[in-house]
């Protein structure tokens, strides 16, 4: 399912529906059509989905960090003219959100984070000593799911072409550091907003450990697991994700 890319001021997104505003937040290699399912499925329920293209190649370097990433949300935010938002972000994009919450806290009625980093997270900086050689990206790749066919040819060839792209790499490189920089330990048990975390039991990139630690240091917190899944639940198991934060949204009257 292919949509049409909104250009307007400096921004790029997708927007579907009509209703209560859920901005999707998406990962450091994550394409926009991974979140096809969540679109559709939400779009169809009363809210307006909107997933911006967040700028993460394309800042000066001295602002490729997680705390420029939340500011240029929070000035979309403003741009669209949106008073509060539900914020759903998987990875970096679950990271941008808490972050972003931490800083507008009056501009976030609620939170799904779905194997986020800003605690902890394995893989996101690492690893590409051999990154011309396509079979090891391949295999990094798939070890972001449980099931290793979900990362289609087109998902490794994006990375591949990323990792490749120098500039790419050290953006990247400077993103993992910032995201360590950036940990959110201390900041969460502050925050009061509602927040959904829906967590792969098989996550390798950021394990189960630390959704439980998400759950256990926010003080508003739900934590839901979906098996047989890695790091993008809304992915491998969308169906199940919808399900889950459809019952959730209803349950806290989003």
């Amino acid at each position: 399912m292919t949509h049409r890319l909104k250009k307007e001021k400096n921004y790029s997104y997708i927007e579907i529906g009509e209703g209560k505003p859920i901005i999707v937040l998406h990962g450091l290699m994550g394409g926009l059509s991974n979140f096809d399912s969540v679109t559709k499925f939400f779009s169809e329920k009363g809210y307006k989905v909107i997933i911006p293209e967040l700028p993460i190649y394309n800042m000066s370097l001295l602002k490729t960090n997680v705390k420029s990433f939340a500011k240029y949300l929070h000035d979309f935010i403003e741009f669209k003219g949106f008073d509060d938002v539900i914020l759903l972000g998987n990875s970096l994009g679950g990271h941008i959100g808490l972050y972003h919450t931490k800083l507008f806290p009056e501009k976030v009625k609620a939170l799904i984070i779905t194997g986020s980093s800003g605690l902890y997270e394995s893989a996101m900086g690492g690893g590409y000593t051999k990154r011309s050689d396509y079979e090891v990206i391949k295999k990094k790749a798939q070890d972001v799911f449980y099931d290793p066919a979900v990362a289609t040819k087109e998902i490794v060839d994006e990375v591949y072409e990323t990792v490749n792209d120098r500039n790419k790499l050290i953006k990247t490189l400077a993103i993992a550091k910032s995201a360590i920089r950036h940990n959110m330990a201390k900041d969460l048990p502050k925050m009061q907003t509602p927040t959904c975390i829906i967590w792969g039991k098989n996550d390798n990139v950021t394990p189960p450990e630390v959704a439980e630690e998400f759950n256990e240091l926010l003080p508003d917190s739900e934590l839901f697991w979906i098996d047989k899944c890695g790091h993008a639940a809304m992915m491998e198991h969308p169906n199940e994700f919808n399900q889950i934060l459809d019952a959730w949204l209803k349950k806290r009257g989003l």
